[in-house]
């Protein structure tokens, strides 16, 4: 049997669409919020489509020399637009990105992960460092 992390694909961004990017600066002041910004889709755009989307995004920061990484958000998209006509014929749509702040005392990595509806399951990650 897969071990739960086994399940989870990675490449380079720039090469594939299902990468999550996380976008924030490399050194932060400590205990001072700064903003990260998580996308999909930067160099090659993902479809959104009722057949072809991303599900959610989530994201996780393990500092370091801790045992346990903390989840910071997890972010579902519901409008790929389906209605009542049939597939595609909403005027609905959300966009599979997310923008949020945190912040933290320690360096660490931040990890972000996102499901396609077809595609399974992606994960990046970015370290963070003290300024």
């Amino acid at each position: 049997m897969k071990q739960f992390g086994g399940l989870f694909q990675s490449a380079d961004w720039k090469m594939e669409k299902h990468v999550p990017v996380i976008e924030c600066a490399d050194k932060v002041k400590a205990s001072e919020f700064f903003p990260v910004k998580v996308t999909l889709g930067k160099e090659i755009a993902h479809p959104n489509t009722t057949e072809y989307h991303i599900r959610w995004i989530s994201v996780y920061f393990h500092p370091d020399g801790e045992k346990f990484t903390y989840q910071i958000g997890h972010f579902e998209f519901a409008a790929h637009g389906e209605s009542v006509e049939g597939p595609d014929k909403s005027s609905i749509y959300t966009q599979h990105e997310v923008s949020l702040s945190m912040k933290t005392g320690k360096p660490g990595v931040i990890y972000a992960s996102a499901l396609c509806n077809i595609h399974g399951l992606w994960q990046s990650s970015k370290e963070i460092k003290m300024s």
